[in-house]
């Protein structure tokens, strides 16, 4: 018997049963969560550093460190009261049309 060596690559995946073939999908998809959040929490600190690194010399930028902050804090569990939301909410919205009545545009 001879074998025919060719250049055509074999997709294992379709050689497994079905469980095999989720859980390899399992895997993967983890791996890629995984290395997403890694991805973003160093984006984060990079974004922190910069926002730490001088303080606010306007309003406006006041704000994006405070509109940042209650980003965070609305996450969280404590922000899951209804109250905490719309107070939230409120400020995010005081604070936008505070920055451009301060950046000169008419509201």
């Amino acid at each position: 018997m001879r074998v025919v060596m060719t250049d055509d690559p074999v997709t294992l995946d379709s050689h497994r049963g079905m469980a095999a073939q989720k859980a390899t999908d399992i895997r993967r998809l983890l791996a890629e969560v995984e290395s997403n959040e890694r991805a973003l929490r160093e984006r984060q600190d990079e974004l922190e550093a910069q926002l730490v690194a001088a303080p606010a010399t306007t309003w406006p930028e006041a704000a994006e460190k405070a509109r940042y902050l209650l980003g965070l804090l609305g996450s969280t569990s404590v922000a899951q009261d209804p109250r905490r939301r719309t107070l939230i909410a409120n400020v995010l919205e005081d604070f936008a049309r505070l920055s451009d009545i301060e950046a000169g545009e008419t509201v």
